[in-house]
C-alpha cells in the first residue's frame, strides 16, 4: 500500500500560490558567488586538511608509514642507544638550523 492514494505527485501547494511562484521563490546559490581561494593563501594546517580531504587514502598510508618508521626508531634506541642518541642530537641541530633559516627567509625575503 502506498501513501499516494490521492493521486498527487507529492508536491504540496499553498492556497493562492501557483507552481511557478514556488519555483521562483526558492533562491539557488550561485556557484560563482563563492570566492575562489588560492591554495597559496592557505596556512600549512589548512593545506594538510585540504590534501587529506581530497585523498584520504594517501593520508592513511602516510600515517602507517610514519608509525612503521617510528617503530624502527624505537628499536634503534633499544639496540644502539649511543648511536641513536648521536643521530637524535644531529637531527635536533639540523631541525634548529632549518627553523632559523626558515625564519630568516620569511622575515627578510618577503
Amino acid at each position: 500500500m502506498t501513501d499516494d492514494a490521492d493521486g498527487s505527485d507529492g508536491k504540496r501547494s499553498v492556497i493562492g500560490e501557483s507552481d511557478d511562484a514556488r519555483e521562483e521563490s526558492a533562491p539557488t546559490p550561485d556557484p560563482d558567488a563563492v570566492g575562489e581561494v588560492d591554495f597559496a593563501d592557505l596556512s600549512l594546517p589548512q593545506r594538510v586538511f585540504v590534501a587529506a580531504v581530497q585523498n584520504p587514502t594517501r593520508g592513511v598510508v602516510i600515517a602507517a608509514l610514519f608509525a612503521f618508521a617510528f617503530s624502527f626508531y624505537i628499536a634503534f634506541w633499544m639496540v644502539f642507544p649511543r648511536l641513536a642518541a648521536a643521530f637524535t642530537g644531529l637531527g635536533i641541530v639540523l631541525a634548529a638550523v632549518l627553523a632559523v633559516v626558515y625564519y630568516l627567509f620569511a622575515r627578510y625575503v618577503d
